[in-house]
């Protein structure tokens, strides 16, 4: 039955004594509950009525109409929106309804973009379910995590994730791992003793916080806090109240959509100026700065830069790199510096036994990850496995509460890491952990305990018993008389040499275990105690550490080569980081910890943090110290993590890049960018998926401007002559539009370019067109404004129609544009250095833009409507060759500039 509950607490109530401080019984009666029986549930359900589900809190997404808002309020299109209303006020209704039209449409598809985006993350988050064992109303029953409430029981067991924020009631050599919150990196020993009241989080031992997760020993505990009330919860508000970052992408678009902005303006002021003065018509001359407007905005450029960062975000995917923000897609295109977790992203996040050291004998053990596939060899030869190799590989096996399991393809464990590697270095020895744990059945146990620091097991079988013992070297060493032979016999031991052997295998970054044995007589009454640990045979010694993924190796030197610096921030140990930096090919000449960063002012810091590359034992707040102070130097941060306690400096940092799986939902939220495989070498494929974006992008740029610039220039040249406008408001948007969708937007699926990873990053400063690509523009530009200006004269000139003239006009635009998208396919190069046929959406764009210009030219409907008029095959071989011309003339300066 329940207690009287009089005055409940609130799940976040300070009031009186921290739960750690309090004793299990205590914050079971403050909770109004006995937990041998825990809640009745009606209680329950009051509870959760009272407290709400076990959740966090929902970041409230943008209404409907505020993203569609957010569309149209950007200055180009503004522009566009007053030319169209200008137009609807001079009475040119179809100009107009067209102008709106292509506002819309942009609108449309930015919307539709980040709808997509937001909607996917909630069904995520929906599919999430976590199922937890509690004990209501005197039994076990299962419920959905998200029911808990204050005063709910929870069962615990290896395997487990902490649903909630417990004050731990019993337990078994319960041990958790909490490096999600805390940082530390080894399993932590629960017990459920009261401790003091400012006891730090990482040191409450008689807590288990919601998102940890229990690797061995059972337990139970109390729910004192659920949802945003945790520890967790209280992370995960700070990262809401943390600003989003602007990333290169957005500021460098809103500093050239500004310059765009101010010179439309301008020029379209002094053009209706010029009109008037020389005698002009106020409706020609706001019918002429409107058509100046739309033709010099670039309308498909919003479009062109979501359809280029969604096929980026494709192309990542497949190289296992989710996109949860578009423009991030382009940051890392940009980024200088990546901070990157060790564990399981350097390394492979599996603890593997390297070598085995028995009776003075090295032993070379391969093989990757838990896969028990590899071998054991002596001197580059198989090794034959007995004698004291063989004992080794018994004893740790045995003395061992892990196991190993094949499930979906691949090899999972429970259990502690490093007594998993044990067992998958037995498997590669020929020798089951099963099969011998029948031969030799387990009497008793003395659990790994970290004040005495070894674990020791009692088994049976052949007629004697035998314990076997596996630990710190510096514990077992003084215990052990003797050592194993090689061939199973007792030897004289040589402490000495076998502390310089551990102190070299230590040096590598290795954790080195003590293996040793003791024969017993077992009585009926036998009971294995810490005393009867002593005169042991030492078996051997164990090495091992989690490998370095053989990818990164690769990834890293790519990233050198890219100009991008690499640095490792872990909370291992520096003799660990350095051993690994050494193999990966990281500067490791220092490694600098967190105790010496805690030392150093912000100046100090930012020195620091520009010129070591390995951190060790950092803790959760000088991660972020750390990215602050790289921006500070003006670098563009990627910083990969893991963990809850990542999770600031993830949204601190330019794009921050979450583990998929071994990541938690809160360094997913906060993340930019979620690695599906945990692989550094992902992170590098997609910096430069992310140049290939930045590249595809300025190409887009590079080839659009021209035909907004020439047909602003032939309005212009048109009332500076005080000629007849060579293509209408309706015209321009014509060309701009179906231009932009099926010439411009192929240039998105362009492949990436060789040698993409040989160059330097962007500058932050660094413009989207630098002074080369100007001169390109402008170059281009003129070519139109004289191609199409004066065939428009010469075509008036032989007496043909202001329509006829006006449709060469507009296919000399489609035709220049067309032959111009071949130079734009590579900036700096010869179009064919892509390939010619590499990208079909170039060839498919061009024959589907002749069949449009066909039609605008010959049927009567499209004459109609936009005052074009039939031509002959004369104009259309001048057309042509002005288009063709006009690439020569741009492929020769390319040529001259590359020499230049």
């Amino acid at each position: 039955m329940a207690f009287p509950d009089p005055a409940f607490p609130l799940p976040d109530d300070t009031s009186g004594l921290a739960w750690h401080a309090d004793s299990a019984e205590a914050a079971a009666q403050r909770l109004g509950v006995d937990h041998a029986t825990g809640l009745a549930d009606a209680e329950a359900a009051a509870r959760l009525t009272r407290h709400g589900p076990n959740r966090l809190t929902e970041r409230p997404g943008k209404p409907a109409w505020r993203r569609f808002a957010e569309q149209v309020m950007q200055p180009l299109v503004l522009v566009l929106i007053a030319a169209g209303a200008i137009t609807a006020a001079l009475g040119e209704v179809v100009d107009a309804s067209v102008i709106f039209g292509v506002v819309v449409v942009n609108a449309l598809i930015g919307y539709w973009q980040e709808a997509k985006a937001e909607g996917a993350l909630a069904a995520l988050a929906r599919s999430v379910t976590t199922p937890v064992t509690v004990r209501r109303g005197g039994h076990r029953q299962q419920l959905d995590a998200m029911q808990l409430v204050p005063g709910d029981i929870v069962m615990l067991a290896a395997g487990d994730r902490i649903p909630a924020d417990l004050r731990l009631i019993q337990q078994h050599e319960l041990h958790t791992d909490d490096s999600m919150l805390t940082g530390e990196s080894q399993p932590v020993t629960k017990n459920v003793d009261p401790l003091h009241a400012d006891t730090v989080l990482a040191d409450r031992l008689n807590m288990a916080y919601a998102g940890t997760t229990v690797v061995a020993g059972q337990g139970s505990g109390l729910v004192v806090a659920t949802g945003d009330a945790t520890e967790t919860g209280r992370i995960a508000g700070l990262i809401a109240a943390a600003p989003d970052l602007v990333t290169p992408l957005t500021r460098k678009m809103a500093t050239f959509s500004n310059w765009l902005l101010w010179a439309i303006g301008g020029l379209a002021m002094l053009t209706v100026g010029v009109g008037l003065a020389r005698g002009g018509s106020a409706f020609d001359m706001f019918i002429a700065a409107v058509a100046l407007a739309v033709g010099a905005i670039p309308e498909g450029l919003p479009a062109a830069v979501t359809v280029t960062l969604a096929i980026g975000v494709a192309r990542m995917a497949k190289r296992r790199a989710i996109i949860r923000h578009l423009p991030a897609v382009e940051t890392l295109g940009s980024t200088t510096v990546i901070c990157s977790d060790k564990t399981g992203t350097l390394t492979e996040n599996a603890m593997t036994v390297r070598v085995l050291w028995c009776a003075g004998e090295g032993y070379a053990v391969d093989g990757h990850g838990y896969a028990p596939d590899g071998g054991i060899s002596h001197d580059e030869m198989p090794a034959s496995i007995d004698g004291a190799v063989r004992d080794a590989l018994i004893a740790g096996a045995l003395c061992n509460d892990a196991s190993l399991r094949h499930e979906h393809g691949q090899w999972q464990i429970t259990g502690d890491p490093t007594e998993a590697a044990l067992i998958v270095a037995a498997r590669k020895g020929g020798l089951d952990e099963h099969t011998l744990g029948a031969l030799f059945p387990r009497r008793d146990v003395l659990p790994f305990d970290a004040t005495r620091q070894f674990m020791a097991t009692a088994h049976e079988g052949d007629g004697q018993g035998v314990v076997y013992v596996k630990g710190a070297l510096e514990r077992l060493l003084p215990l052990c008389v003797d050592q194993l032979s090689t061939n199973g016999q007792p030897l004289p031991i040589d402490p000495a040499a076998i502390e310089k052997v551990a102190h070299s295998y230590a040096g590598q970054g290795m954790r080195v275990l003590l293996l040793a044995r003791r024969d017993f007589n077992f009585g009926q009454n036998f009971r294995l105690t810490v005393e009867g640990i002593e005169k042991l045979t030492l078996i051997g010694l164990v090495g091992m550490i989690d490998p370095p993924r053989k990818a990164a190796v690769g990834a890293i030197r790519n990233c050198h080569s890219a100009g991008i610096r690499v640095k490792m921030i872990t909370g291992d140990h520096a003799v660990t980081a350095l051993a690994i930096a050494r193999q990966i090919g990281l500067n490791a000449d220092k490694a600098l910890t967190g105790r010496e960063l805690a030392l150093l002012d912000d100046a100090a810091l930012g020195e620091a943090a520009h010129a070591t590359d390995v951190f060790a034992r950092v803790e959760p707040e000088q991660k972020l110290r750390l990215v602050r102070a790289l921006q500070g130097r003006g670098e563009v941060v990627a910083m990969t993590g893991d963990g809850v306690n990542d999770a600031p400096a993830l949204k601190q940092a330019d794009i921050g890049i979450a583990m998929g799986l071994a990541g938690t939902e809160v360094a997913k939220e906060a993340a930019a960018m979620v690695l599906t495989d945990d692989n550094f070498a992902s992170i590098e494929a997609a910096v430069e998926e992310g140049r290939g974006v930045w590249d595809n992008l300025v190409k887009f740029i590079t080839w659009t401007l021209p035909t907004n610039f020439g047909e602003g220039l032939v309005i212009v040249a048109a009332i500076l002559f005080g000629s007849t406008l060579p293509i209408t408001p309706l015209q321009i948007l014509w060309i701009n539009m179906t231009t932009a969708v099926l010439l411009g937007l192929p240039l998105a699926f362009e492949p990436i370019e060789r040698g993409i990873m040989r160059r330097a990053p962007r500058r932050l400063n660094q413009p989207v067109l630098d002074g080369g690509l100007i001169r390109r523009i402008v170059l281009v530009s003129v070519l139109l404004l004289a191609g199409a200006f004066g065939l428009f004269l010469r075509e008036l000139a032989q007496g043909h129609t202001l329509a006829e003239a006006r449709t060469v006009a507009v296919n000399v635009f489609v035709a220049v544009e067309a032959a111009y998208l071949f130079n734009c396919r590579s900036l700096s190069g010869g179009f064919w250095q892509q390939g010619l046929f590499s990208n079909p959406w170039i060839w498919a764009g061009i024959a589907s833009m002749a069949a449009l210009q066909g039609a605008l030219t010959y049927l009567p409907a499209m004459n109609a409507a936009f005052g074009t008029a039939p031509i002959g095959l004369a104009e259309w071989g001048t057309i042509l060759a002005v288009g063709l011309a006009s690439a020569l003339i741009v492929g020769l300066e390319k040529r001259l500039s590359r020499r230049g």
